[in-house]
């Protein structure tokens, strides 16, 4: 054997080696990758230990933290009631939660972190329909079930398969507002104060216009602002000049309340309307008298006598020591409805978890009997309140047609 060959055996035994490991790598690799994290179909990590993983992502600090704030405690006051009742096939549920800062672009990296590296089988969130749309976007390509507690935006569910809502949607509370006007207040002049850089706003606002106007009401003027502004006095301006019977202002809380006190400042003296994004209990707090005799939707009143309604808000304010909002309702009848999914659900892959869900129907919830439709939303009625005395009243019961 000469000197070369000598040189070269060694190294052809270490090539050898170093493919037969790589090959070895590969196969193991591949039988690794198991369907469950693919993101496909059964996208759901198998629970590891004794417990089942759940995210909720939602605005814990930022411009409207109560909503994300009071969601959470729903969602947990839900989960320890279930856990105390045995869990999940004798697994206690685990709830992670991640803030979304109230801002749209971190909904999504939210929701990449509960999937990827926190393995949740299931998402509850977001309130806000603009993060529900960009964390249910991930939700749906990943494979992982996601129920929203009170995001209304028709788009939410739309996404696909796997996203769901137990809050009743804009078309629907839109209708409520507009009818209530027209009938109970027996106004026919209507002004528009919305927010153009929410889904939820700018969707209820298109929704009650349509509904109004086929009553047989006008539409005196239509302004804009954007969620986070200070200072509405120019588009105040304008409404006053229109002399409306009623302001529409289809926001969220944080900015309704300086409106309403704007308002007053302006000699504008007719009642306010909005939707469920008004439900705060800081909303008074920031307008004090300037929104009595104004009405807003909601989907529960503390007055309704429905039995599971009485019993929750006694156990809610015994647990938290203070009243629960709708977000927190609607954050605690998502959290039953995905353990009574995955109680009956074969396992908890992502199909068949989704399917459970799909397949609620008459589920007697803390905001109404709630039945899932073929297009994953809530069909259930709503209420509309009125704050009278600086306490929300109710004001009456409007179910669907």
């Amino acid at each position: 054997m000469n000197a070369f060959v000598r040189r070269s055996v060694p190294g052809l035994v270490a090539r050898s080696f170093l493919c037969l490991t790589l090959a070895l790598g590969l196969i193991a690799g591949c039988e690794r990758q198991s369907p469950q994290s693919s993101g496909g179909a059964d996208a759901a990590p198998a629970p590891q230990g004794d417990t089942i993983k759940v995210g909720h992502f939602g605005t814990l600090t930022g411009n409207e933290a109560t909503f994300g704030q009071s969601t959470d405690k729903g969602v947990k006051m839900a989960f320890d009631e279930a856990n105390a009742e045995g869990g999940i096939n004798g697994k206690k549920l685990e709830l992670i939660s991640r803030d979304t800062r109230g801002r749209t672009e971190d909904s999504g990296s939210a929701v990449t972190r509960l999937i990827d590296s926190d393995k949740v089988v299931a998402l509850l969130g977001e309130v806000a329909s603009g993060r529900s749309i960009a964390g249910g976007r991930v939700a749906q390509a990943k494979g992982i079930p996601m129920i929203s507690p009170a995001s209304t935006n028709p788009d939410v569910t739309a996404i696909g398969d796997k996203i769901f809502r137990v809050c009743f949607i804009d078309p629907f509370q839109g209708f409520v507002v507009a009818k209530f006007a027209s009938e109970n207040l027996k106004v026919k002049k209507v002004a528009i104060l919305y927010d153009q850089s929410q889904a939820y706003s700018t969707g209820l606002r298109k929704n009650f216009v349509e509904a109004f106007t086929k009553m047989g009401g006008t539409i005196t003027t239509e302004q804009a602002y954007s969620g986070g502004d200070q200072d509405f006095s120019a588009q105040l301006t304008t409404i006053r000049e229109t002399a409306p019977q009623a302001i529409f202002i289809p926001g969220y809380y944080s900015e309704v309340g300086n409106i309403a006190l704007q308002a007053k400042k302006l000699g504008i003296h007719v009642p306010m309307l909005g939707g469920d994004g008004w439900d705060s209990a800081e909303l008074l707090q920031i307008a004090g008298e300037a929104l009595e005799g104004s009405f807003f939707s909601n989907h529960f009143s503390e007055e309704n006598p429905r039995p599971e309604q009485a019993a929750f808000i006694e156990r809610y304010r015994a647990k938290w020591s203070e009243r629960p909002d709708a977000m927190a309702a609607l954050g605690y009848d998502a959290a039953k409805i995905l353990v009574e999914a995955m109680k009956k659900a074969p396992s908890l892959k992502s199909d068949e978890l989704a399917a459970a869900i799909a397949a609620t129907k008459d589920f007697p919830g803390v905001t109404g009997m709630i039945t899932i439709d073929a297009n994953r939303n809530a069909r259930k009625s709503a209420v509309m309140l009125e704050i009278k005395g600086g306490k929300l009243t109710f004001a009456a019961s409007i179910d669907p047609e």
